[in-house]
């Protein structure tokens, strides 16, 4: 079913070359750990801290740079990566964690079909009871790799170490919870004190949290932002010398008015022939009925592309493999893809109101699509303050941003 589309498709993250999936590999490489390769060339070292943003993206901290005085000074060095695609915290957090596209890691979007059980499944805090999280996402992560060589510590919220999506894309290595960023801080600083080579992975959600609630221009999210450039500010000034400290982020967000949150259940054309719904607000996962002849699959996309082909960008499962989005698609993985997946081009959230909780549509940060706002993520540099100045990251092969 090929559809011409009156804007070029966007292109696919660079899987293997500058995405988040190359984060936690090229640390290990620089930490001289055997069979991963350094894409992102990082310098180097014996210590390697990584700092998950949840919510940074590479736009909002540009366009928010004069409240984040301590990360502004690393943007001339900064590198921009791509997230994963969709463009969300399960499927970048597992290409993270693994360094594979979702293609491999099988995390494709916020829920997604099981076809064994033939239901939606969450890919986060709703974890169905049915699917082990092991089973999902068998791959051996980069932590479980580089923890046979050498310390691998992760620094989280409590409520994170025995989570089915730590289980599926993050296990591996010591965990340490901390409730407060500061307490965080204090755990990463004594922990990398204590030995002369580690990898350890710093996670920070509280600005995604601000931004879905409130919005990514509200006071609410700034004031996050400020905190946070404090925190890490202080995080620079505690990790042992010779450390390297690297800032970087799953997606972006952008805001969508309440107006265009669009409870698309209130169309029952656009739902006659699908089996389910899944994916998030802004990269549905469209399934079609079992069996549902080829006519009556290009009568559902034909009716999609009717409503909101101005507005979105409406492909095939085959489409969108082929064109990478998803980078290498296993055998096991492809039926979690939508039989149909919609990208939202313009400012719109496209909800299915019979599956959410009314809260849902109170949401104002979204993400998940690939416009630049949600996709590009940077990736930093953070050198401690000296003196009464600081000194600006650097990188080799670094893409300004």
């Amino acid at each position: 079913m090929p559809f011409l589309h009156r804007e070029p498709l966007p292109a696919p993250p660079a899987y293997g070359a500058s995405t988040v999936a190359e984060v936690m590999t090229s640390s290990a490489a620089a930490l001289g750990v055997d069979s991963f390769a350094n894409a992102l060339t990082l310098p180097e070292s014996r210590r390697i801290v990584v700092v998950m943003v949840d919510g940074l993206g590479m736009v909002l901290l540009k366009k928010h740079a004069a409240h984040a005085p301590f990360l502004r000074d690393s943007l001339d060095s900064a590198r921009v990566l791509s997230s994963a695609f969709p463009s969300t915290t399960a499927a970048s957090l597992a290409s993270l964690g693994t360094g594979l596209p979702p293609g491999q890691h099988g995390m494709v979007g916020y829920d997604v079909l099981d076809p064994a059980q033939g239901r939606v499944v969450n890919m986060l805090g709703g974890w169905d009871a049915g699917v082990d999280p092991l089973a999902w996402q068998p791959h051996p992560t980069v932590f479980e790799r580089v923890s046979e060589h050498l310390p691998v510590v992760t620094v989280s919220q409590p409520r994170f170490a025995e989570s089915p999506m730590t289980q599926a894309a993050l296990r591996g290595g010591i965990f340490v919870g901390a409730n407060t960023i500061h307490a965080r801080i204090d755990a990463a600083a004594q922990h990398l004190s204590q030995a002369s080579r580690m990898l350890m992975y710093f996670y920070v959600n509280d600005l995604d949290k601000a931004g879905h609630r409130y919005g990514i221009d509200s006071t609410e999210w700034v004031r996050a932002l400020e905190d946070l450039d404090a925190a890490l500010k202080l995080l620079a000034r505690r990790v042992p010398p010779d450390t390297l400290l690297l800032l970087t982020a799953d997606h972006g967000m952008v805001d969508i008015p309440a107006s265009q949150r669009i409870d698309y259940s209130e169309r029952p054309e656009l739902l006659h022939g699908l089996a389910h719904t899944g994916g998030e607000p802004r990269m549905l996962h469209l399934y079609f009925e079992q069996g549902l002849a080829a006519t009556e699959r290009e009568a559902v996309a034909a009716r999609w592309h009717e409503v909101f082909g101005s507005k979105a960008w409406i492909l095939t499962r085959k489409e969108a493999v082929d064109h990478g989005y998803f980078g290498a698609v296993a055998d096991t993985v492809l039926p979690r893809i939508g039989d149909l997946v919609v990208l939202a081009r313009e400012g719109i959230a496209l909800i299915d109101g019979r599956r959410v909780q009314p809260a849902a549509f109170g949401v104002v940060g979204q993400h998940g699509s690939l416009t630049r706002a949600e996709r590009d993520i940077p990736l930093l540099t953070l050198a401690p303050p000296i003196g009464g100045g600081r000194r600006r990251g650097s990188g080799k092969g670094a893409e300004r941003g």
